[in-house]
């Protein structure tokens, strides 16, 4: 068999490498792919982006199914192009994948079928947004309402930051048509989990679970990023609070989706703020793995992923069990220079160690050609350690992460702080 997994970042690459452990799998494709995915002999990048182009080369290369691993081509119809074509791939469609690509719409879904979020309102209009601002006061959260990367959501601490944001995405045009409308709500304290299952239509199945660093710095300061490490399992999403989430969150998205008409396959994400008394509210759903928590989670997967994939593709995801290893799994982003703001290209990276039973390297945006691995982007290398505990996890991951040198890399010092200081683990 061979497969394809669309994407270039550290999560399509954390997928690819699962897939190509099968047995099954005589080579797993990835458009267009990374330095790190160059460098597998078990996988081979594709230089299509094009959506009908990927499906000519599905149709040409006999591909067995796709994986679409970023929310882009998820936005722009990949799967219904595919399915229309009779090809089998793993995502949501176009209509679903709003529950990603448009923040208003997401906030309002969830409210029509009463699933715990924050208080929000939507605008166009600067001025409008202005005087909500004022009436709310701050902290606050000001949102692009479409795609931006990760990269379209401020934390405002100040009015005065609350204003600078609604200017920039509004006035400004900051993100294009991602930042046309505004989503601003009430801001939410409390510890952060990612809750990340599969969805095949009508069966869920949970994966493990995680937890993400946003914060660009150290004891999360800093802007907001696509995330600068994660670990699995998250131990704030205790056995209790799981079938809770499940119960109040995930399986009214699900059924909500199907009501309206949207039947919803593909891996379905919610970003989760859990207060100091165990109540989970939605902070934001995505449309697909998240990126880093893809690599930890991954790493911890055990047995034949290809075979889940195929079951989820074909609506038997209740016939599947997945097994996970009992260690925990924590990985550290290293980004370039001047990330997420203005990222450096073209740093050589050097020192990159190989795979070990205890550790692994993920490529994000790396490039290699001529013998040569460069820096290709914002998040550079995902670096996962695996050990006992989050403390043992995070050692291995740090001394990986020590023979790595690129000129201007940034990585935060304390992935996993969080479990470390308020459980002992």
């Amino acid at each position: 068999m061979k497969l394809l997994v669309v994407g270039s970042g550290g999560r399509e690459h954390a997928l690819a490498w699962k897939l190509a452990q099968s047995p099954r799998i005589q080579l797993v494709y990835v458009a267009p792919g990374n330095g790190g995915t160059a460098r597998d002999e078990r996988l081979r990048n594709v230089p299509i982006t094009d959506l009908e182009a990927l499906a000519d080369f599905v149709v040409k290369e006999n591909i067995a199914f796709t994986l679409v691993g970023p929310e882009t081509p998820l936005a722009a119809g990949i799967v219904n192009l595919f399915r229309a074509r009779g090809l089998k791939i793993f995502g949501p469609t176009r209509e679903a994948a709003q529950l990603e690509s448009s923040k208003d719409f997401a906030k309002a879904f969830m409210k029509r079928h009463a699933i715990p979020t924050a208080e929000y309102e939507t605008f166009s209009d600067a001025a409008a947004a202005h005087a909500y601002l004022e009436r709310k006061g701050a902290p606050i959260v000001i949102k692009a309402d479409g795609l931006a990367a990760g990269k379209g959501v401020v934390v405002a601490q100040t009015l005065e930051e609350a204003h600078a944001a609604v200017d920039s995405m509004l006035s400004d045009n900051t993100f294009g048509d991602a930042g046309a409308r505004v989503v601003i709500e009430e801001f939410l304290s409390g510890e952060e989990a990612s809750f990340i299952v599969m969805v095949d239509g009508k069966h869920i199945l949970p994966l493990a679970s995680s937890q993400d660093h946003k914060r660009l710095l150290d004891a999360d300061l800093g802007p907001n990023t696509g995330g600068m490490g994660a670990y699995s399992p998250a131990p704030i999403v205790t056995p209790q609070l799981h079938a809770r989430v499940m119960r109040e969150i995930i399986d009214p998205t699900v059924r909500g989706m199907e009501q309206e008409g949207v039947r919803f396959t593909g891996f379905l994400y919610a970003g989760l703020m859990i207060d100091a008394h165990g109540n989970p509210k939605t902070l934001e759903f995505n449309c697909r793995m998240g990126d880093p928590e893809t690599q930890p989670i991954m790493a911890r997967l055990k047995g034949d992923f290809s075979k889940v994939v195929e079951a989820a593709i074909a609506g038997t995801l209740d016939q599947i069990d997945l097994t996970w290893d009992r260690r925990t799994a924590l990985g550290v982003v290293l980004a370039a220079h001047g990330y997420p703001d203005a990222p450096r290209k073209d740093d050589l990276i050097s020192g990159v160690p190989a795979e070990t039973e205890e550790s692994v390297v993920f490529h994000a945006g790396t490039t290699f050609a001529d013998g040569r691995l460069t820096s290709n982007g914002g998040r550079v290398l995902c670096a996962v350690g695996l050990s006992d505990s989050v403390r043992g996890a995070r050692s291995v991951a740090y001394e990986v992460v020590n023979q790595i040198h690129f000129d201007g890399m940034q990585y935060r010092h304390d992935i996993g702080h969080r479990a470390l200081t308020t459980r002992k683990h």
